[in-house]
C-alpha cells in the first residue's frame, strides 16, 4: 500500500499555468485611462477656417516648423510657438514675438490662420504686424475645399 501511494506522488506533476485574468484587468484599466486622457491632451485653438480650392504647399525636410499666427473669431491674436505660444497678444507684442522667433529661425515660413467670421481688417492687422517684424512672405491658411463650395456666413 505504501508503494501505491508513493507511485501516485511520483505521477503527479506540478501544473504550470499562467492566470491571465489579472493581466486582462490591468489592460482594460489602461485602455480606459488612455481613452479618457487622449481628448484632454489635444490642444489648440478652435478656428473655423474658410475653404478654398488651392493647391497645398510642398513641405521641405530642411525647413523649420512654420510660424502660424491665429486670428480667432473674437479677434484675438495667438502664436503657435515660442514663449507666448497660445497666449493672446496685441499687435505690438506680436511684432516683438515674431521678431524673436525669426532671429532663431531665419527664413521660416509665416502663415496667418484667420477665422472665416472674423473682421477682415483684423486679419490684415495680423499680416501687417508680421511684415513689420521682418517676415517678408506671409501666407494665408485655409481648409481644403472643392471648387463648387460657396462659404457664406
Amino acid at each position: 500500500m505504501a508503494a501505491v501511494a508513493a507511485n501516485r506522488l511520483r505521477r503527479r506533476r506540478s501544473m504550470s499555468q499562467i492566470n491571465v485574468v489579472p493581466f486582462i484587468d490591468v489592460m482594460l484599466l489602461l485602455l480606459i485611462i488612455f481613452m479618457v486622457t487622449a481628448p484632454l491632451l489635444q490642444q489648440g485653438v478652435e478656428v473655423d477656417l474658410p475653404t478654398a480650392d488651392a493647391q497645398p504647399l510642398e513641405e521641405s525636410m530642411n525647413q523649420p516648423e512654420p510660424i502660424v499666427v491665429t486670428v480667432t473669431r473674437d479677434g484675438r491674436l495667438l502664436l503657435n510657438q515660442g514663449p507666448q505660444s497660445g497666449v493672446p497678444l496685441e499687435a505690438p507684442e506680436l511684432r516683438v514675438a515674431i521678431a524673436e522667433l525669426l532671429v532663431d529661425k531665419p527664413g521660416a515660413d509665416i502663415f496667418v490662420r484667420g477665422d472665416r467670421f472674423v473682421d477682415y481688417g483684423r486679419v490684415m492687422d495680423a499680416m501687417v504686424s508680421v511684415q513689420a517684424a521682418g517676415g517678408g512672405r506671409v501666407g494665408l491658411l485655409t481648409e481644403p475645399g472643392d471648387s463648387n463650395s460657396q462659404d457664406r456666413p
